[in-house]
């Protein structure tokens, strides 16, 4: 039963997009991605889980981004760009049709799943014109002196714009944007997460972060405060990669997160969704037995082209 509901419900937000975007006039969040870094199918992938897509029994999933659109503005905000920029935009595109390419970029970190997709808005393809791209200090410096992204810099493909922890910017009217330093493997930046606050809701996106106990903040009390939450799902369970120490790969697994929040309201529960699925992940599987457990206690897994009003 749950099977086809989901299945419903995916062919029933792809047949509405224009309805609902005629009718809404709050800011919304569009899921564009679901995937960890490597998307789905896997490169180099012939396990199973990978095996599923090539014999057409589960669809290519775009890795992990969101974006946040204002109908009165007409402005629209991504957050992380990546590999799939291309396909992403034009589903985005396909939901909410704009002018201009896109008004801003928030990066959370240099994760290749995170920031790549900048690529396409440089000379060999796009030849963007300064697209602002929204980054803390140690981002914003590793973009400057590494290429081939410095080179967006200097010929004004992009304009970085400084953030800094736990402080607001204003986007306009109804939007603001606050960053706040999550833990997770520093090879090269910090990490945020994201809130976003418009004047009825407020939307938290981390899609990467170490355990939960390795953070300074409640991510309990987080649940509580605000309205929608896409949260760190990389993996399901523990010994989900058989030839990998995952103790490498501290994401708070799926199960974790359900048993911290298990003493949640329903109504709390409901406003989590996990993002950020590892291929090996089987929440991943549209209608799988994971995601029905999910379901079943209460949290949802984000879908791609969801539209979720603010």
């Amino acid at each position: 039963m749950k099977n086809t509901f989901l299945l419903l419900l995916i062919a029933f937000i792809s047949s509405c997009h224009s309805s609902i975007q005629k009718e809404m006039t709050n800011p919304f969040v569009v899921v564009l991605g679901t995937a960890q870094d490597g998307g789905y199918p896997h490169v180099g992938c012939s396990k199973e889980c990978c095996e599923r897509y090539y014999e057409g029994k589960e669809k290519k999933h775009f890795v992990s981004c969101i974006a946040i659109v204002d109908p009165v503005s007409h402005e629209r905000f991504l957050f992380d760009c990546t590999p799939d920029f291309p396909l992403q935009l034009h589903l985005l595109d396909s939901i909410y049709p704009s002018e201009k390419m896109i008004d801003g970029i928030f990066l959370t970190h240099a994760h290749i799943g995170h920031y790549t997709g900048l690529m396409y808005l440089g000379r060999e393809s796009m030849n963007a014109e300064q697209v602002k791209v929204y980054a803390m200090p140690e981002m914003n410096q590793f973009l400057q002196k590494n290429g081939p992204w410095s080179l967006l810099v200097e010929l004004q493909n992009i304009q970085l714009i400084s953030l800094k922890a736990d402080s607001a910017i204003r986007l306009n009217e109804r939007i603001s944007v606050q960053s706040f330093l999550v833990p997770h493997r520093h090879e090269f930046t910090e990490t945020v997460g994201y809130r976003v606050s418009t004047p009825d809701k407020s939307v938290i996106f981390i899609p990467d972060i170490d355990k939960w106990e390795k953070w300074d903040q409640d991510i309990v009390a987080m649940v509580r405060e605000n309205d929608l939450l896409f949260l760190d799902g990389t993996f399901f369970r523990n010994d989900e990669i058989a030839n990998r120490n995952m103790s490498e790969i501290p994401h708070p697994f799926i199960e974790e997160s359900m048993k911290l929040f298990e003493n949640l309201s329903a109504t709390e529960k409901t406003k989590i969704h996990f993002i950020h699925l590892n291929h090996t992940n089987p929440a991943l599987i549209i209608g799988g037995d994971a995601q029905k457990e999910i379901e079943s206690n209460g949290f949802h897994i984000a879908i791609e082209r969801e539209l979720i009003e603010l």
